[in-house]
């Protein structure tokens, strides 16, 4: 699947907007994506949310992803 980043991910990623990565759930995506940006590891576990198919998850790492749904890795924004 095509992963978009975007705000700060991108620039932390070397410029990249988009990456392919297979992955069935939000922690494999999470791993993988650590493993190609070892140095954002950090940043995965507590300042990255995931939006699939419009749907923007923080927390749940075991939510399966759907091999067609629209991925995008984006900053968490703090708040309540």
């Amino acid at each position: 699947m095509e992963v978009q980043l975007s705000g700060g991910l991108r620039d932390a990623a070397n410029g990249v907007s988009s990456i392919e990565i297979e992955a069935s759930t939000i922690r494999e995506l999470m791993q993988k994506f650590g493993a190609l940006y070892p140095h954002m590891a950090a940043t995965l576990q507590d300042e990255v949310a995931v939006s699939i198919n419009g749907q923007v998850f923080r927390d749940n790492w075991n939510q399966e992803i759907p091999s067609d749904a629209e991925v995008f890795l984006m900053p968490r924004i703090p708040g309540g």
